[in-house]
């Protein structure tokens, strides 16, 4: 009796050193792809005024600069990256720190958004707030942005080039002002750029070009289950990638760095790179 018993303990302590590793091995992985290089996506949207030259747009989104995935030393590797790219315009919607419990260092909004004077391009750089700006202190990354000579929009228009880039403020921390926002009419082609997909069922029937991020298109996607959450009101409605409502562009990155865990698992991080062309009106 006792040698049966004794077996079977054995065998119970074999199959959850077993769950062990398994898990750790899991992990291992899930840390490997948050660490990736961002992936770049690319895409065509007829936009501009007939006979505007075309216009190169990269959208970086939740950057979540914290220990151990995102230190300030790997966003400046991506910003070069980014750079290569050759955009005319670069912009962030959102999300500069991560204030995640398993982080091993947190960096000031300083520190976060240093990398990120680095940025080249022809036209303005511009950012909007995230939610983990605001919950961290937003006059800290006003001054951030302004040092970095980044234009920081809160529920603003601001020209660049042949466009208009409409900085709508965090939804999810209920920050955004519509209203503010689309006050005055603008004869130029609009874009968005806002951190939360959620404001988009608010937004004016025009414009019809929409970048945002905040979902992480889910961080950690199952195959088959898909994602246990995309942090929005809406489900997967605005979930992921290129996604075309009601004639409107929208673009929801994946973003750069993590929340809450830095793992991924079928959402690798991505930069959008978008060709805005000339209407053929």
């Amino acid at each position: 009796m006792r040698t049966a018993t004794a077996a079977m303990s054995r065998k119970g302590i074999a199959f959850v050193a077993g769950l062990a590793l398994v898990a750790i091995a899991a992990a291992a992985y899930m840390y490997s792809v948050a660490l990736r290089d961002p992936v770049v996506r690319t895409a065509t949207v007829a936009l501009l005024p007939a006979g505007a030259a075309p216009l190169r747009v990269a959208l970086m989104a939740d950057i979540h600069v914290a220990g151990p995935d995102m230190p300030p030393r790997r966003l400046a590797k991506i910003v070069a990256q980014v750079n290569a790219l050759s955009p005319d315009l670069v912009l962030i919607a959102g999300d500069l720190v991560s204030d995640k419990r398993v982080a091993t260092k947190l960096y000031a909004a300083g520190e976060a958004v240093r990398p990120l004077a680095a940025l080249d391009a022809p036209l303005v750089f511009m950012a909007v707030p995230g939610n983990h700006d605001h919950w961290r202190g937003i006059e800290a990354f006003e001054r951030a942005f302004s040092q970095a000579g980044i234009r920081f929009l809160r529920n603003e228009t601001e020209p660049a080039g042949p466009l208009v880039i409409a900085g709508v403020d965090d939804e999810f921390s209920g920050h955004a002002d519509v209203e503010c926002t689309f006050g005055q009419a603008s004869a130029s082609p609009m874009l968005v750029l806002t951190h939360s997909p959620d404001v988009i069922p608010r937004l004016p029937p025009e414009p019809r070009l929409v970048f945002a991020g905040h979902t992480h298109c889910g961080q950690i996607r199952f195959p088959v289950v898909g994602a246990p959450a995309y942090m929005s009101k809406y489900g997967d409605r605005f979930s992921c990638g290129h996604i075309v409502e009601d004639g409107r562009d929208i673009f929801v990155s994946a973003g750069l760095g993590t929340s809450l865990l830095p793992f991924r698992l079928g959402a690798v991080p991505d930069v959008w790179l978008v060709q805005l062309t000339a209407r053929k009106d």
